[in-house]
């Protein structure tokens, strides 16, 4: 068996970690083996009522017997008198005397021969009284014995089931590289944030959070990774639009890309793109490399001849030449009206983007970057904003070389589902070619999310969904025939957490005072101090843990889950494969979890010994040893990360 002290281990930072599984490598052995009744083998060993019975018996057996001779004895008497006073002659007294004391004689020996036959059963009684006697010490020792033997084995088995790892990590395998979460709440979206980007700051990653969940689903991890060293950076759009760069390297091309894709957002069905798109390069192409959204829109309305050109060349947004050659780009026939149409409909798209980088300052690179929109904000002002985002960065991670270590930088996108089709799937085929880690959660099941989930290399977390087709969707993806085991943990500790409260608070306009004391980076106190999850741990952790339930993937089970559960699917050579796992990230604190996964470890623990080598003749024989039982399942290191 696996040793119950497994040795520690660092968190990898080329693995994506979703949650802990809960799993008990050795089951509960149960009450102790009930210990033999004790037994009292010092009484007498033959039975005094028993003996006493059998005396009376005895006597009233022989009471006839002893009377007969008395009264023989008393005819005997008489005939001696007889024949002492001459009564009778003494040749009949001595016949008499001969016949009575016969037949006394008779009676005599049929008592004495009673009195035998009763001291020898009573003897046998005794012997055999005594032979059980001895046999029930033999019996009482054996099973004293064999209880000793059976309390050490459920002594040890009990020490191994109490000190046995519960919590077992559940990471993506090596070949996925996007996790698809479909359903949720906030507060489940807010444990599993918290949990993958702790993992990745805390393993040396790099993590990028575009929220649009206007749920503040990050503000623990924020908190956690600026108290363990680093200083995230926090966008509020559209109020720090000043202060987004992002975007601002992009070639024309790319640019001109981007803002189509902007654009498109308002369309309530998916079109060609491409027509927008040749009108903003050839608009970008007479204002020249490093054009902002302001002059982009400037020059839209001189092509759509709204308002007064003047102004623009008033405020430095276009030149006299500029507007000029604007004029020119398109002819002034009916035809062209289109045209007129178009940038009209894109500048009033565009200008709520005007403001975009148009205050940037040179900011201290961060590990942790969280761009969000504002709920206060309109709702169709914060899909432009995250449609921008999101297409400049799948633009700039176009651009860069593919990294190394799968998962080092890692994108999560909350409230995907937001996001238009077509640029969820070129965010994917970025992240791909880039090697860049994508996690997309999806608040419901959309057609268009239905068409991606799992597409790829693409792992599936589904958490609670309240919608029925949904859950009913979900439940056919998983496959309703696999049963799976929830930790009463997960329930309790779900229901006593609330969702992520209060807002975002921007950084990019803050600086830094000088000499501020930074975090050290422990991790398991960091999550312990700055998580909702980890100040309530030490009273949800105690008394529970080894209490479970099973469960079958089933609609209405999906729509009861546990607002941290998740369950994960992704196809592999041997098949689909399920686990339940939970996404609270103050688990990780608990002494019985470990970084390794439960197959991992119990084919490790179940595997055949290795035989030992024959030592050489001229060394001394060693000692036998335990088998070898494999590696030990690895405990958590909590030591500073590098």
């Amino acid at each position: 068996m696996g040793d119950p002290h497994p040795e520690h281990a660092q968190l990898q930072a080329d693995r994506i970690y979703l949650g802990w599984q809960y799993a008990l490598l050795y089951p509960d052995p149960g009450p102790p083996p009930k210990r033999p009744a004790r037994e009292d083998v010092t009484e007498p060993p033959v039975d005094t009522e028993w003996v006493h019975r059998e005396r009376l018996q005895k006597d009233l057996l022989n009471r006839p017997v002893r009377i007969f001779r008395t009264f023989m004895a008393v005819v005997a008497a008489g005939i001696l008198i007889l024949g002492v006073t001459e009564l009778l002659t003494w040749s009949f007294v001595m016949l008499g005397l001969v016949a009575a004391g016969g037949v006394a004689a008779i009676c005599t020996y049929a008592i004495r021969q009673g009195d035998r036959t009763v001291n020898e059963r009573l003897a046998a009684r005794r012997r055999k009284a005594l032979r059980e006697q001895e046999r029930r010490q033999r019996e009482i020792v054996t099973a004293q014995e064999e209880h000793a033997a059976k309390y050490r084995d459920w002594a040890e088995k009990k020490s191994r089931f109490d000190q046995q790892i519960n919590w077992y990590a559940v990471a993506v395998p090596d070949d996925i590289d996007r996790v698809d979460v479909a359903g949720g709440t906030l507060t489940g979206w807010s444990a599993l944030v918290t949990l993958i980007g702790a993992t990745r700051l805390y393993s040396g990653g790099h993590l990028t959070v575009l929220d649009l969940s206007e749920g503040a689903i990050a503000k623990d991890l924020i908190e956690l990774a600026r108290r363990g060293g680093d200083d995230p950076l926090v966008w509020v759009l559209p109020v720090d639009l000043p202060r987004l760069d992002l975007g601002s390297t992009l070639k024309p091309e790319a640019f001109a890309d981007v803002l189509a894709h902007v654009v498109s957002v308002s369309e309530e069905t998916s079109r060609d793109i491409g027509f927008d798109n040749a009108i903003l390069e050839r608009v970008l192409e007479v204002l020249g490399e490093n054009a902002t959204i302001s002059q982009v829109t400037a020059a839209l309305r001189a092509l759509a001849q709204v308002g007064d050109p003047r102004d623009d060349m008033k405020d430095g947004l276009l030149t006299a030449s500029q507007l000029e050659r604007i004029g020119t780009l398109f002819g002034r026939g009916v035809a062209d009206r289109v045209v007129i149409e178009r940038a009209w409909a894109m500048e009033s798209q565009l200008r709520k983007l005007e403001t975009l980088g148009s205050e940037a300052v040179r900011l201290p690179p961060a590990r942790l970057r969280v761009v969000t929109m504002d709920r206060q904000a309109g709702v169709f002002g914060n899909r432009v904003l995250g449609t921008y985002v999101a297409t400049a960065l799948t633009h700039i991670l176009r651009q860069s070389p593919a990294s190394e270590r799968p998962w080092y930088h890692t994108i999560i996108v909350a409230g995907a589902d937001k996001l238009r089709g077509d640029v969820l799937d070129r965010l994917m085929d970025a992240c791909e070619t880039s090697r860049t880690g994508l996690v997309l959660t999806y608040r419901s099941l959309t057609p268009t999310v239905r068409e991606r989930l799992g597409r790829g290399h693409a792992a599936v977390a589904f958490m609670r969904l309240g919608n029925a087709e949904d859950a009913r969707v979900a439940s056919e993806h998983v496959g309703t025939e696999h049963r799976l085991e929830l930790a009463q943990l997960t329930e309790t500790f779900s229901s006593s957490v609330k969702g992520p409260s209060g807002f975002y608070t921007s950084t990019v306009g803050e600086s830094r005072t000088e000499g501020e004391e930074m975090g050290e980076g422990d991790l398991r106190e960091d999550i312990t101090e700055s998580t909702e999850w980890g100040r309530h741990a030490p009273t949800m952790a105690d008394g529970v843990l080894q209490r479970s339930r099973e469960f079958l993937v089933e609609p209405h089970q999906l729509q009861q889950l546990p607002t941290t559960s998740v369950i994960i699917t992704y196809s592999t050579a041997e098949g689909r494969q399920v686990r339940l796992a939970d996404a609270n990230p103050a688990i990780l604190t608990f002494p019985k979890t470990t970084l390794g996964e439960f197959e991992e470890i119990r084919r490790a623990a179940l595997a055949p010994a290795e035989p030992e080598p024959e030592p050489e003749t001229e060394e001394p024989t060693l000692p036998d040893v335990p088998p070898n039982l494999g590696p030990p399942p690895p405990r958590l290191d909590w030591r500073k990360r590098p």
